[in-house]
């Protein structure tokens, strides 16, 4: 039996409907971005003595050394509660304009505790900046059908102003077919194929874009990174992250490649990198030997380790590279 939950920070109802065009670089910021990506900026000056404050199993490390720091951070949980306050500042200002509070829609397909996380994390980042969100859960033998009923019953729902399908659905069901029933208006994710195309073309602007590659962009343009000109390599070619990342460079005037599994010589291609996004599933790809004296590295690949926990990929190897290499 599937189960819904609608949590609504707000006591006043309304019943109008809301195109998300104005919080298209907002809201959809707010998908899984609700912690940290790390990026690492590694500079040509390599230190040579480094002493550790947390043992390599931490989640953050920080260091102290003779030298001047060989790393910059760029903190996305800092960005991350930065924009929440900017969209919960739009979100106020909006109700008090016209009456209308925000609606979110996340349907979660199965028991996964990683999916059930990030749905977590997203009612809470909803609450936090006054967006209602609605939450339907059903069991990992649901039908396809199943979840089309719900979709089609959001993107009717004047109270729903965006509709999230939480990925991977299993097994049995055809993902294409179901995120193809949302609803272009309502397709927050970016994934419905008119906005994946919008975003390909030039002069072409999509109505929603992937918010993980968009986290990765906002990170860059609000620490002063210079993308245009730069070679940036993307690891991975998901649909969710690596081609959309991509897209974006590009779209940024980057010279970009992708590397995937079937690239033949994948460290010598990242090692010309100026911009490395690395979002792939599996730990330990990146070695620093792949990493060229200067880069930007973002990390947004979560993998789980055998020291336990879930760990970004470039911090479930790092702490023996920490000679050179500071991090977080």
């Amino acid at each position: 039996m599937a189960s819904m939950i609608l949590s609504d920070p707000s006591s006043a109802a309304s019943v109008h409907r809301l195109s998300f065009t104005r919080f298209s670089n907002s809201l959809v910021f707010l998908r899984r971005f609700v912690g940290p990506l790390h990026v690492f900026s590694h500079t040509a000056a390599l230190p040579r003595a480094l002493s550790l404050h947390a043992p390599c199993s931490s989640r953050f490390i920080t260091a102290s050394m003779a030298a001047e720091p060989s790393a910059k951070v760029i903190d996305g949980k800092s960005v991350a509660k930065q924009i929440r306050e900017e969209i919960s500042a739009e979100v106020t200002k909006l109700k008090e304009a016209i009456g209308v509070v925000p609606g979110l829609a996340v349907v979660l397909v199965g028991d996964r505790k990683d999916s059930a996380t990030y749905v977590r994390n997203k009612k809470i980042a909803c609450e936090s900046v006054g967006i209602k969100s609605f939450e339907v859960n059903l069991p990992n033998d649901a039908s396809e059908q199943e979840v089309l009923k719900y979709i089609s019953d959001f993107n009717g729902e004047p109270l729903v102003h965006g509709i999230l399908v939480q990925l991977p659905l299993p097994s049995h069901m055809n993902e294409q077919n179901i995120l193809n029933a949302v609803m272009i208006e309502k397709d927050v994710d970016g994934f419905h194929p008119l906005n994946i195309g919008r975003l390909a073309m030039r002069g072409r602007e999509p109505m929603f874009v992937p918010c993980t590659p968009k986290g990765c962009i906002e990170l860059l343009h609000r620490y002063g990174v210079d993308i245009k000109g730069k070679r940036a390599v993307v690891i991975g070619r998901s649909n969710i992250v690596g081609m959309p990342a991509a897209l974006l460079l590009q779209r940024e005037d980057a010279t970009v490649t992708i590397v995937h599994s079937r690239t033949k010589n994948p460290e010598e291609i990242t090692r010309q990198a100026d911009i490395i996004i690395s979002a792939v599933g599996q730990p330990n790809m990146v070695r620093g030997s792949w990493i060229k004296p200067g880069a930007v590295i973002i990390d947004v690949g979560i993998n789980p380790v055998e020291v336990g926990g879930l760990f970004h990929s470039f911090l479930s190897y790092l702490c023996p590279l920490l000679t050179w290499l500071v991090t977080l």
